[in-house]
């Protein structure tokens, strides 16, 4: 393995947004190439959102949405009518969140736990376009990737709502070692549920 300095991205920011979209496209282009038959299946994620809409529903209700229920729920219907990813399955990292990615000199330099390596639908991993990147990331993450239909990228960001509620439900419950026991988790997730509801890609 390589050591990747840096810091993770619950406990820093990125400054360089272009260039963490570009790295990021990149990696994921060469990431999802099809995987062997013998490749791990699915688990507990990897397959179409609407496998999942009882684990949706379960975060939905337990957190606070601030008025803005209506818009999660849409966005969360909307990649479960999404058609089913209808290539090959691919190599997927499929827990991409911002203690899973290393920062360093204001953009992305490292893709850390690859534990849940599973062959699936890559819209899994796509939904970092929201809960990695910064704002504005989203649109410039898709053009560079270039091999998201459109199917795909509503699927993507339906599950990218799925990930920041969860991301928040584990900062109402999980300590990441924070002064005062506060939890990075929470705030993290807020923040991208307000860029997947704000998104400028459909």
């Amino acid at each position: 393995m390589t050591w990747v300095p840096g810091d993770p991205l619950d406990r820093t920011s990125i400054s360089r947004g272009d260039h963490a979209a570009d790295t990021l496209a990149d990696f994921l282009r060469a990431l999802h190439v099809a995987a062997p038959a013998e490749a791990p299946g699915l688990v507990d994620r990897g397959a179409h959102p609407g496998t999942y809409t009882e684990g949706f529903d379960h975060f939905f209700r337990s957190v606070a949405l601030d008025g803005r229920a209506g818009e999660v729920r849409a966005v969360w219907d909307d990649a479960v009518a999404a058609p089913a990813w209808e290539g090959p399955p691919v190599w997927v990292h499929g827990d991409l969140h911002p203690a899973n990615v290393v920062v360093s000199d204001g953009t992305l330099s490292g893709v850390i736990d690859f534990g849940d390596l599973f062959a699936g639908d890559p819209a899994w991993d796509l939904a970092a376009a929201w809960v990695v990147l910064p704002r504005g990331g989203a649109a410039r993450f898709f053009d560079a990737y270039g091999l998201a239909d459109g199917a795909t990228i509503r699927r993507a960001r339906g599950l990218a709502a799925l990930k920041s509620l969860f991301l928040m439900l584990m900062g109402h419950n999980g300590d990441r070692g924070l002064p005062g026991g506060k939890s990075a988790w929470g705030p993290a997730g807020r923040t991208a549920l307000d860029r997947v509801l704000s998104t400028d890609v459909v």
